[in-house]
């Protein structure tokens, strides 16, 4: 695979983590598994703790993907390696 192409992914799934944050931070309520069989969605009035955990979690995620895309793209890190 060429290594664009790994970046592109890293950066453009990056960027959709990212998207997710702020959407969440918008609206105040974000997606964090499951409990059970119902979404859990943790949000700022009902539980704080978990939702700027939840928050935090999905922008370090976010800028770790889109830093490491655009690190192998320039050639400092390694690129994705599918088989």
């Amino acid at each position: 695979m060429p290594v664009w192409l790994g970046s592109l992914f890293l950066i453009g799934f990056g960027s959709g983590v990212l998207a997710v944050a702020y959407r969440g931070w918008q609206h105040g309520e974000l997606p964090a598994g499951v409990n059970g069989f119902k979404p859990y969605r943790p949000n700022r009035e009902d539980n704080p703790l978990a939702f700027h955990f939840f928050f935090a979690l999905y922008i370090c995620a976010g800028i770790a993907l889109v830093v490491w895309g655009l690190l192998a793209l320039i050639g400092m890190a390694p690129p994705l390696k599918f088989q």
